[in-house]
């Protein structure tokens, strides 16, 4: 039957879609019209499968808790895995997972990190809490595993983890492994646990000739292919410093290239950056562990020199419990076995030294050039929230980064990353990939007013929303409050704000510099002193973003809201602390904290 002829019968098309229809029909081959007769059918196919309910008993539950991607990342690898050995698999982030599914499952997988000091991920919390609840079912037909993912420098190392293991099994679930607990080099731990999980899972499940999956992970630039495994090579652009001259404060304007990649962002998102290790840095440690930098060492299946590695394979500037302990029982120092002994000792003296730091303090010299490699971890991505939207600079991508430094006994440290940016040149090359970020969102309709509080660097990700929403056009009211020490040394991008601000597309903003008057002054005091026009601002609808520190900062500004909320909504305290985490269930208090 002719195309005409079809068009003739009665159709679901419209008559411009026919036309349409008509017109590519006429300038394909033959073979390129067999080819998107194909694609129709897998495409029908395809949807007809999302849309099918699978049945939770004959299904393997995938759940992954993630703010970095790393849960993610492995929840999809065993997915992959599961659905290539004739399962039915269904793979959600626990954020869009129905908790009253839970009572209905029967193999139940858990992969969940944690963040700062024992918290939930932000998709892991609302099943967090149900699952502490006495709404929680009870769950004896149930089989389950957990893969925690954690630090091991923080005290509540992979709590989250726990807790899930905890309290599944506690409502009568079945373990079908142990719980493994994996630390920021999790890849080999990982891979091992999800073939024994894959062996476990077999008495349970039975193979199906076609595979129904309900899966709402959708990878990170899968149109450009580059992600945290596959990172993209780009171009420094501009490394600028943006404080003053007298500042305390090294804080910088990276501007990178992403080139033809493909890579695409919203506001919100972040840019994982890999970097190598300070070359002067290096040379230190080679001369005090009396080490030859040309010595060969294999790393996994690699063989290259001891330097190679340690500039660009292995942390340098982050310790961890374990290589304090393996420090201590090489040295002979009773005093640094006894930190080693004590987790909040240990937990203290990794937050303030480096290796090197390490190495002065409790010098040892009867260790290999493969023992110490064996011992260092390897280098992690950092994660930078993106100043930028695509709207405005296209193929580029900005950051602020504040260069992390220290002087330790006279002598100058720096963060590994952030030292890296800021040595850049115009023209060099580094490895990137764009992190998504869902939970840090504009919202959906541009005439929503916006409240953005970010003082210091957090004020990146407001420099990239107001790009968008200008670009948009966004008739929504907005509001920055920003802090830093001095006016004049350290208000980032203080004429971009100050241009936003005649153009009306910043409608207000409220500033914080402590050192400049006696009596210091943050942003938090800032949210009390304008706490009425805030609580009006959210009664009509204003969402609420908060970056920056998590471990002073964020806390300070909770409690400032608090504060107002109890102040002018004529709630108590308790009452008060409920309502903003019905603001953060309903998507409109958002934080990205670090």
């Amino acid at each position: 039957m002719s195309l005409k002829e079809l068009s003739s019968l009665a159709s679901p098309l419209t008559e411009s879609q026919v036309t349409q229809l008509q017109q590519l029909a006429a300038q394909l081959s033959p073979l390129q019209q067999a080819w998107v007769s194909g694609y129709l059918a897998a495409s029908a196919g395809v949807a007809a499968q999302t849309t099918a309910q699978v049945q939770p008993g004959n299904t393997l539950t995938i759940l992954y808790g993630s703010q970095t991607g790393n849960s993610r990342s492995i929840a999809s690898q065993l997915a992959q895995q599961a659905r290539a050995n004739g399962y039915a698999v269904n793979l959600s982030a626990m954020g869009e997972y129905n908790v009253r599914s839970l009572k209905q499952e029967q193999l139940l997988v858990v992969i969940v990190s944690t963040q700062g000091e024992g918290d939930a991920p932000d998709d892991a919390i609302e099943l967090h809490k149900f699952l502490a609840s006495k709404r929680a079912p009870k769950l004896e037909h149930l089989h389950y595993a957990v893969l925690a993912l954690g630090d091991s420098s923080y005290e509540f190392f992979c709590q989250t983890g726990k807790d899930f293991d905890e309290r599944l099994a506690a409502l009568g679930a079945k373990p079908l492994l142990p719980r493994v607990d994996c630390d920021v080099d999790y890849q080999q731990l990982s891979e091992q646990w999800q073939q024994q999980l894959l062996v476990a899972v077999q008495p349970h499940l039975q193979t199906s000739a076609q595979v129904v999956s309900i899966d709402s992970v959708k990878p990170a630039n899968t149109a450009s292919g580059y992600s945290k495994q596959q990172p993209y090579e780009a171009d420094i652009l501009l490394s600028q410093k943006i404080t003053g001259r007298d500042s305390t404060k090294d804080t910088r304007h990276i501007e990178i290239d992403l080139g033809e990649s493909g890579i695409q962002y919203q506001p919100g998102d972040a840019l994982g950056v890999y970097f190598s290790n300070y070359a002067a840095l290096v040379d230190e440690l080679l001369s005090s562990l009396q080490l030859d930098g040309n010595s060969a060492v294999m790393l996994q299946d690699r063989a290259l020199s001891l330097r190679q590695a340690l500039l660009d394979e292995k942390e340098l500037t982050q310790l961890y419990p374990g290589l304090v302990q393996f420090w201590a029982q090489h040295c002979g120092s009773d005093e640094l076995q006894a930190i080693a002994d004590d987790r909040e000792q240990s937990r203290l003296f990794i937050r303030h030294h480096q290796l090197a730091d390490l190495q002065r303090l409790y010098p040892i010299t009867n260790v290999d050039a493969q023992q110490l490699i064996d011992v260092l971890r390897p280098i992690t991505p950092r994660l930078y929230s993106i100043a930028s939207s695509q709207s405005e600079v296209d193929t580029e991508v900005h950051l602020t980064v504040g260069l992390v430094q220290e002087v330790r006994d006279g002598i100058p440290r720096y963060g590994a990353a952030s030292g890296f940016l800021a040595r850049a040149e115009e023209g060099q090359k580094l490895r990137v990939y764009v992190e998504a970020n869902k939970h840090f969102r504009l919202p959906t309709d541009p005439a929503t007013p916006v409240i953005m509080i970010g003082p210091g660097t957090g004020v990146a990700p407001f420099r990239a929303f107001m790009q968008q929403r200008a670009a948009q056009g966004a008739s929504g009211d907005s509001w920055l409050f920003f802090g830093n020490p001095h006016f004049e040394q350290d208000f980032l991008y203080q004429t971009e704000w100050q241009q936003y601000l005649k153009t009306g597309q910043l409608s207000r903003i409220s500033l914080a510099f402590s050192r400049d008057q006696q009596q210091k002054i943050y942003v938090q005091q800032r949210i009390r002193e304008q706490g009425e026009a805030l609580w009006q601002w959210l009664q009509r609808g204003a969402h609420l973003y908060l970056c920056g520190d998590a471990e002073r900062m964020a806390k300070d500004v909770q409690q400032a809201l608090v504060d107002v909320v109890v102040a002018y909504g004529g709630l108590d305290a308790e009452a008060a602390t409920e309502y903003l985490e019905n603001l953060r269930q309903q998507g409109r208090f958002l934080k990205d904290v670090y």
